[in-house]
């Protein structure tokens, strides 16, 4: 079955993920490509309409991303989203220059009055607050837009061409501090695009799985299988696709928290696919001694990860693909084209530039974390795994600040099981998105009984958010975390001194290495 597909194409902006998630909560399939995508490409796909998205460059510069001006020729509605709607009204004929005054200029929640007229308005209220993020302006609006929104530093917050359905916003309708933002974009989907919402995660259930039988055909697939919910709903999707065909290999490599190892073991040895269980921990922490630098850390494990597949691969005999759980807030934070890599996972940015296989397979790489949560409830995974506390494919490398030792693991298992057990025990693991221990660097002096400490300081932390893209600090009651620091500093030998983490990302991100 062939969906209706919204292409976005990417000029770098920070929120440029966001539009897409937004696009299927509304029920619409979409795609994000990037503004070198070269027209043939765009016009196969045969798109219902196009988002121009934000970005940080100006569009008057020559040095800046452009479209190709025969976008605007294909019939098909666009929405420019702030930099998006500059380079529209740019190429079809308008005037963008630098704001000569601060009044000009718009960051931040912004009183927003709307015509209510306008398709991309019906329906929603007149007067709102969006969210301006724009240095340039304006000066001139291409021939045939009208102006539809409006703000007391702004008169073109928002442009409309109806008749050739080109619409532009200044401000970013897809955050959250945008009101009716999402109202917006679905008015677009619906009301312009003429959008039938066919898209459902059964439906990409069903594609993903079509799609894996045809390209590995009779080929036999490895899978790195950790046992988190990214590995394990790629598990469940590749059994459906190949059944026996596939192998999860589950690399115990002495990072993991703590029981965890024989946990995945006990869930996953009595499915209807071949599993093997290698212990590597003291290949690992062989090759991790006296590493200190977290990028070091990820690409040690990422090159390790990879020879030890090709090692199984050769003894189970001919295998040809080599399948991921990598999705999409691991992509983007690696970096692409000219994205800044905010830190390289193991399962992409970390991968060493030859490996023994014909081709990987990474069929969540365009999901976010909450969507493969809802792919794990298609295939029919059990809650305890869909809702898994998510963990870094590095483990706990990367929760132990500076160099790796065995007592250092040991300390950080133990504490994080007391964190995971307190929080467990105050009905707070579905309220919290992801909470756990870091070890950390510091030591301190402490005093316990008659006698002087000097221990390792451990980190708390807790974080609400609903695509990992974002992050919020969760407020975890002071009586909850005086229970976990108590018990910790009893029962933990080796740390004296614990602080909760309450920093959002960003300016932070989730994990600290």
């Amino acid at each position: 079955m062939a969906h209706q597909t919204v292409i976005i194409l990417d000029f770098g902006g920070q929120y440029n993920q966001l539009i897409a998630r937004r696009v299927r909560e509304c029920g619409v399939y979409c795609e994000v490509k990037s503004y070198t995508t070269p027209l043939a490409e765009l016009r196969r796909m045969e798109p219902i309409g196009f988002i121009l998205t934000g970005g940080p460059n100006s569009v008057y510069l020559e040095t800046s991303p452009h479209v190709d001006p025969e976008i605007f020729s294909m019939g098909v509605p666009v929405l420019g989203i702030c930099y998006g709607c500059q380079l529209m009204a740019h190429t079809l004929g308008g005037k963008v220059a630098a704001a000569q005054s601060d009044s000009a200029r718009e960051y931040g929640k912004t009183e927003t009055f709307y015509d209510a007229s306008c398709p991309l308005f019906k329906g929603l209220p007149e007067t709102g607050v969006s969210w301006m993020s724009h240095g340039d302006y304006m000066e001139r609006v291409p021939e045939g837009f009208t102006l539809a929104a409006r703000s007391k530093a702004c008169p073109n917050v928002a442009i409309a061409d109806v008749e050739r359905g080109f619409y532009g916003v200044q401000y970013h309708p897809e955050v959250r501090h945008t009101e009716n933002g999402v109202a917006m974009i679905r008015n677009f989907l619906y009301e312009i695009c003429g959008a039938a919402g066919d898209w459902t995660m059964g439906d990409y259930k069903r594609t993903a799985v079509a799609a894996i039988r045809e390209k590995v055909g009779g080929g036999r697939v490895l899978l790195a299988l950790s046992g988190g919910v990214d590995s394990s709903v790629c598990a469940a999707l590749l059994a459906e696709a190949v059944g026996e065909q596939l192998t999860c290999v589950f690399v115990d490599h002495g990072l993991m928290r703590k029981n965890e190892g024989d946990e995945v073991q006990a869930a996953f040895q009595n499915w209807a696919m071949n599993f093997v269980r290698v212990d590597a921990e003291d290949r690992f922490l062989g090759r991790l001694a006296g590493v200190s630098e977290p990028e070091q850390k990820r690409r040690i494990i990422g090159e390790e990860f990879i020879r030890v597949f090709e090692e199984e691969a050769r003894r189970i005999g001919s295998v040809d693909f080599l399948a991921q759980g990598t999705i999409y807030p691991d992509v983007i934070e690696s970096g692409a084209g000219d994205a800044a890599v905010i830190k390289s996972h193991h399962n992409v940015g970390g991968l060493p530039d030859c490996v023994d296989f014909k081709e990987i397979i990474e069929p969540l790489r365009l999901l976010f974390k909450d969507e493969v949560r809802q792919l794990g409830r298609e295939l029919g995974l059990p809650e305890y795994l869909v809702s898994r506390q998510p963990f870094p494919g590095p483990g706990l490398a990367i929760r132990v600040i500076g160099d790796l030792t065995r007592e250092k693991l040991y300390a950080l298992r133990e504490a994080d099981a007391v964190y995971r057990e307190e929080i467990a025990s105050a009905g707070l693991d579905r309220a919290v998105s992801q909470y756990f221990a870091v070890l950390t660097n510091t030591r301190s002096v402490g005093v316990m009984g008659d006698g002087r400490t000097y221990d390792y300081t451990l980190a708390l932390r807790a974080v609400t958010t609903s695509d990992f893209m974002t992050a919020d600090w969760a407020r975890i009651p002071y009586d909850v975390l005086d229970r976990v620091s108590t018990r910790i500093v009893n029962e933990v030998p080796g740390i004296n001194r614990i602080c909760y983490d309450i920093t959002s990302k960003p300016p932070a991100t989730v994990e600290w290495e």
